[in-house]
């Protein structure tokens, strides 16, 4: 059975120096806290009010780092029971009331919230499924296909630093990169004017 060994500090915002606990589990790879702080700074004209999705949220340190900087709700989906359970420890303790844990797979939330009355679409996506999962593009593609990105919204992928970026949807634009050790790091964006049906 998963046990808590490991934590991550909130960087920024409102909760800033409060620690999330997580299960050591293979492929559950918090995001660095240098990349956080660079992600945030770019994302801080922005951030504020976005609705927030974080697939594949692990320790859940990118859905409630965007909640302690100003975002107003965020979906934290994880399929791992454990870590799930975790998030939901966490989400209560740090009494956060506009965030709310899917267990669920990350591509079966996609499609259940694109459908009629689902929580779709988000200003924020945040996109770090474990490195060696092959997720990476699946998910990319359906979030475009979907619309699960709102107009004018923004999606943050991780990847290995080594590996070229995966193709961009059409329409969509990347705004700023960035490595640190062996993470890659991209923010992508959807300006308005290039979503299907826009002229």
């Amino acid at each position: 059975m998963s046990r808590v060994v490991q934590e991550v500090r909130i960087v920024g915002g409102s909760l800033r120096g409060r620690k999330l606990g997580f299960p050591d589990i293979p492929g559950l790879r918090p995001t660095p806290n240098r990349v956080r702080e660079t992600l945030f700074n770019w994302l801080a004209p922005h951030i504020s009010g976005m609705r927030v999705l974080d697939l594949f949220a692990g320790s859940g340190a990118l859905g409630i780092e965007a909640l302690s900087r100003g975002a107003s709700t965020a979906v934290l989906v994880e399929s791992n029971p454990a870590a799930a359970k975790q998030l939901r420890e966490s989400v209560i303790r740090l009494g956060l009331g506009h965030a709310r844990v899917e267990g669920a797979d990350a591509m079966a939330y996609l499609k259940r919230a694109m459908s009629p009355g689902g929580e779709g679409p988000f200003d924020l996506i945040f996109l770090d499924p474990p490195f060696d999962s092959g997720l990476l593009e699946p998910a990319l593609k359906l979030i475009s296909r979907s619309g699960a990105l709102a107009a004018g919204g923004f999606c943050y992928m991780e990847m290995p630093g080594r590996t070229a970026p995966a193709p961009l949807p059409d329409g969509w634009a990347l705004h700023r990169s960035g490595t640190a050790g062996e993470v890659g790091y991209h923010l992508l964006h959807v300006p308005q004017s290039n979503l299907p049906g826009n002229v």
